[in-house]
């Protein structure tokens, strides 16, 4: 499917408020990410935060690394006002983190449950790679083809996630890997309609380009009950940890 980047940041927009409360595995990848990147290296000096959202990662940084300087990009203006409330003194980069264009490099890039909405990786890959120092690292979690399955089945809807295999083939020719790790973690609800209402709060029903009516709902939620027994929305992340080859 094509990704709307404006698609993208209305929805993210509208969900912010909420997102909190409702992002447990996204909680989960941004201290892990943070934890597995502390145990590689804690200290770096120039830091790029991309898709910094509503903070999840930030905090985990400043709680687990230290920098000197603190770089940070969102889609969205809104993400400057969670930010102003962890970081006293950074620079705030609004844009697509595909387009934008620090006149600046970095010893660390990172991102949390970003990666996946990106339209070519490979090519986005190579342009942080000259965004880093030499021995820079870029740090992300994404997800694998097997994220959002039940809703693949229902709406054959979904982005195109890469399988661990692809990212080390796609990234090998700019990077050592540092770390690669699989994970699942499946939620339940209790009702297809819950279901709905978690990924309009984390905002990743931007897997859809329209809005959808009571009956869209309804079918929705009458395809699952047929489909499965129960209620669950599988995520599949991957974290990744990789050095720039110089």
């Amino acid at each position: 499917m094509q990704v709307n980047p404006k698609l993208i940041k209305s929805h993210f927009e509208k969900s912010m408020d909420k997102y909190d409360d409702n992002a447990v595995v996204q909680k989960f990848l941004a201290e892990t990410l943070a934890e597995e990147t502390a145990n590689i290296k804690k200290d770096f000096g120039k830091i790029l935060e991309l898709g910094c959202g509503t903070g999840l990662l930030t905090r985990r940084i400043c709680d687990k690394l230290s920098f000197q300087t603190y770089f940070a990009n969102d889609l969205t203006e809104k993400s400057k006002k969670y930010l102003d409330k962890i970081l006293k003194n950074y620079t705030y980069i609004s844009g697509n983190a595909q387009k934008i264009s620090p006149n600046t490099k970095f010893d660390l890039i990172i991102s949390n449950a970003m990666f996946q909405w990106f339209k070519n990786l490979d090519e986005v890959t190579s342009k942080y790679r000259n965004l880093l120092n030499k021995e820079g690292i870029l740090a992300f979690t994404t997800f694998s083809p097997d994220n959002f399955s039940e809703l693949k089945t229902i709406t054959g809807l979904s982005l195109d996630y890469k399988s661990e295999n692809e990212l080390n083939k796609i990234l090998e020719k700019n990077y050592k890997i540092l770390k690669i790790e699989s994970y699942k973690k499946i939620l339940e609800f209790k009702t297809p309609l819950e279901l709905l209402y978690h990924m309009k709060n984390t905002g990743v029903n931007s897997l859809s380009g329209k809005n959808w009516s009571f009956a869209d709902v309804k079918e929705f939620c009458s395809e699952y009950s047929k489909n499965f027994d129960k209620t669950t929305l599988t995520y599949s992340p991957i974290l990744v940890i990789a050095q720039k080859l110089n």
